[in-house]
């Protein structure tokens, strides 16, 4: 196994028949830590309420994350807005597993760093609550397509990953300026605060990027499209993953220069 210091996990979605568990399985095999932050929508409590898919992998992968809790990793769980539910129970713990609703984390360079998981960002989540629902749906529609055409393309030799969600948010403007939007938003919040950057999920795209005045943006993805994940090294380095050989999304529009992001990837 591969140390660390953090594990940075968001937007898992266990509940959901696209929930990639059999990824995240292999990547927590791969890697253990001191702490393990689960930034939000670990579970899609909106999506189990129309249809639960809850398979095997995803029994293992909540089984492994308590264990962690047992052996002694720190592990601290954020809600989302998927789980929001759970909100109701901050300040205690799960099994060992820390709820609170923010928390800011010291990396081993001294950068102390916000974690929540952002959709205090979105303006539709948190005011048009059904067009937020709306989109779920479409969302969890495009990823199950994007199933049916990886499998096609693979029946024509075409083996490299490539994601229909992904490719329409980055074509469609509103959808990349929502992103940019986003972005702004969560760098404020982190320096309203007098912190050194944030870390969050909520949208699905993963990056780290550090802007003009030095603060830094990360966005732990996702475990349904992407399957990405933020570690931080004992040098106080961040480090974007991306597990189970999928591609690096691809480079949005010109945007402040990025901090450097080491892509690991196992055989698909």
């Amino acid at each position: 196994m591969v140390k660390v210091r953090s594990i940075f996990l968001s937007d898992v979605h266990l509940g959901t028949r696209a929930c990639q568990a059999e990824r995240l399985l292999d990547f927590m095999r791969a890697y253990s830590a001191e702490n393990v932050f689960l930034i939000g929508d670990i579970v899609n409590f909106w999506a189990m309420r129309r249809a639960i898919a809850w398979t095997p992998a995803q029994n293992t992968v909540v089984q492994k994350l308590l264990r962690r809790a047992r052996h002694g990793e720190r592990v601290v769980f954020i809600p989302g807005n998927h789980d929001e539910a759970l909100r109701d129970y901050l300040d205690i713990s799960f099994g060992d597993i820390e709820i609170c609703g923010e928390h800011v984390h010291a990396l081993a360079d001294g950068r102390r760093m916000l974690l929540l998981h952002g959709d205090e960002f979105d303006q539709i989540t948190r005011h048009h609550r059904w067009i937020a629902v709306l989109g779920d749906v479409a969302y969890n529609l495009l990823v199950r397509l994007n199933t049916l055409l990886s499998f096609v393309r693979r029946r024509f030799g075409v083996y490299c990953y490539w994601s229909l969600a992904g490719y329409a948010k980055r074509r469609v403007k509103k959808a990349l300026q929502f992103v940019f939007d986003f972005e702004e938003a969560a760098l404020r919040a982190a320096r309203l605060r007098g912190l050194d950057g944030i870390i969050c999920g909520h949208i699905h795209s993963a990056v780290i990027r550090e802007a003009k005045d030095g603060l830094v943006y990360a966005n732990c993805g996702d475990w349904v499209d992407s399957c990405t994940a933020i570690v931080e090294h004992f040098d106080g380095t961040l480090e974007l993953v991306t597990w189970g050989g999928m591609q690096p999304p691809e480079a949005l529009p010109a945007r402040p220069a990025a901090l450097d992001e080491r892509m690991a990837a196992c055989a698909w």
